[in-house]
């Protein structure tokens, strides 16, 4: 599978990695699991260092605003992302609706120091109930 995620729920840490052509339904699939486990205040690491896709702009679009959605209705935790140089023009729109959410986020080259950032950061608060 191109994209595989790892949850640690003792230091709210999502971890996801990206390896050969990423669909948009694997997206999908990946952004139903944070609605579905109550993911968003978790800090996340992306790292799309291996990855490529097939989607094009619209898609990519898409899944965007899928995202900057989620970040208006709730709180969201701090996000690192890590993607090879040549891949940020493609990202770059959504990298851009990603940093207006209201937390810590950080763009990488290299999957090391995004860890090592993401992991200073602290969880995002919940919402009151």
């Amino acid at each position: 599978m191109p994209l595989h995620w790892t949850i640690d729920s003792k230091t709210k840490l999502l971890t996801a990695v990206a390896e050969g052509d990423v669909t948009r339904a694997e997206f999908e699939s990946y952004l139903d699991m944070i609605d579905q486990a109550g993911l968003h205040t978790y800090r996340k690491l992306f790292d799309g260092m291996g990855a490529d896709t097939s989607m094009g702009p619209e898609h990519i679009l898409a899944m965007g605003v899928r995202m900057r959605t989620s970040h208006q209705t709730q709180p969201v935790g701090p996000l690192a992302v890590a993607v090879a140089e040549d891949k940020v023009a493609l990202f770059a729109r959504v990298l851009g609706m990603l940093a207006a959410a209201t937390r810590p986020m950080r763009v990488f080259h290299d999957a090391g120091p995004a860890r090592d950032w993401i992991l200073k950061q602290p969880p995002g608060k919940s919402a009151a109930i």
